[in-house]
């Protein structure tokens, strides 16, 4: 007797949040509204942003995170696994990090949060600046915020970067235009194939920022922080931690995700201490192959070549 088959399990990307609501939370009458005004044109709306006071979401199509979603055989589909960050403004809900950070790095609940100070000038060391010249000048690199302890003297402060992941893969406009094509009340698979891209968020991102920014600011005496979430702390290969913040070079703030009925609330989840070279071997990928391994692969395509 022949045993049945198992049903065939698909897994694909799209979108964990839009508009800062979760996509699961949506009626099919919101989704195909938001569908219907987003691939109807190719501005950004320029909606409020909820995770953000008095600004406007300058991402176009509004998507904040993603989410995998599985379905098996012709059964329903459902979300899966954690959200995704995708919009670094995602990380400014309620004001947490800004706190957990400055209570962790500064001694306070309330620092003082300044946004994109500039930190690599294109002026040469013997050009002077005007005394009253503002920061809107052309910086070659910002950082993108420092938090300031409220009263100290001389001051106390802390660099702050905030990473998200980016996608490769179809754009979100094939799901737009899929969701715009009628009101469904079972929740959709996802029109096309995306993933999360680790690799250009990391190394190709995230990296060079690290070892642009750190050695000066380790100079000054100060500690850079780096806001990611679970799932990007995941894609880290063997990050050496230390026990100390004394001992370490960059903290990184950890964030989660926790569903509430509307879609999904940030939480903080943990703090990793680091230097600088750990970092920069956890992102890379980890520990060389050793040459025996790497001429394994070696001739393992010769091989191939030599059958085809």
């Amino acid at each position: 007797m022949a045993k049945p088959k198992k049903p065939k399990i698909r897994n694909r990307y799209s979108i964990g949040e839009w508009y800062g609501a979760g996509f699961e939370s949506l009626t099919s009458t919101e989704r195909f509204a938001r569908a219907k005004t987003e691939s109807e044109t190719d501005a950004i709306i320029g909606a409020d942003c909820p995770f953000q006071k008095n600004a406007k979401c300058n991402k176009k199509g509004g998507v904040c995170s993603l989410r995998q979603y599985q379905q098996v055989g012709d059964g329903p589909v459902s979300g899966v696994g954690p959200v995704i960050t995708t919009c670094p403004q995602r990380f400014l809900e309620s004001d947490t990090i800004f706190r957990w950070v400055g209570e962790t790095l500064l001694q306070t609940k309330e620092p003082v949060v300044l946004s994109e100070i500039g930190f690599l000038d294109r002026l040469r060391p013997e050009e002077s600046h005007d005394e009253d010249e503002d920061d809107s000048r052309d910086f070659i690199g910002r950082i993108d915020n420092v938090l300031v302890h409220p009263s100290r003297e001389p001051m106390d402060w802390c660099a702050l970067e905030l990473q998200a992941v980016y996608f490769s893969g179809k754009s979100m406009a094939n799901e737009f235009k899929m969701l715009a094509q009628g009101e469904s009340e079972a929740l959709p698979f996802p029109a096309k194939h995306r993933r999360p891209d680790w690799r250009s968020s990391g190394p190709k991102r995230l990296l060079p920022q690290l070892q642009t920014k750190v050695p000066t600011i380790r100079t000054w005496g100060k500690k850079l922080a780096v806001v990611i979430d679970e799932a990007f702390f995941g894609s880290l290969v063997g990050l050496d931690r230390e026990r100390h913040l004394s001992n370490a070079e960059i903290a990184w703030f950890i964030v989660g995700y926790d569903p509430k009925p509307s879609g999904w609330t940030l939480v903080p989840r943990e703090v990793v201490f680091t230097k600088l070279d750990a970092s920069v071997k956890s992102l890379t990928g980890g520990i060389p192959l050793s040459k025996e391994r790497f001429e394994e692969q070696l001739r393992f395509k010769l091989g191939k070549l030599k059958s085809a």
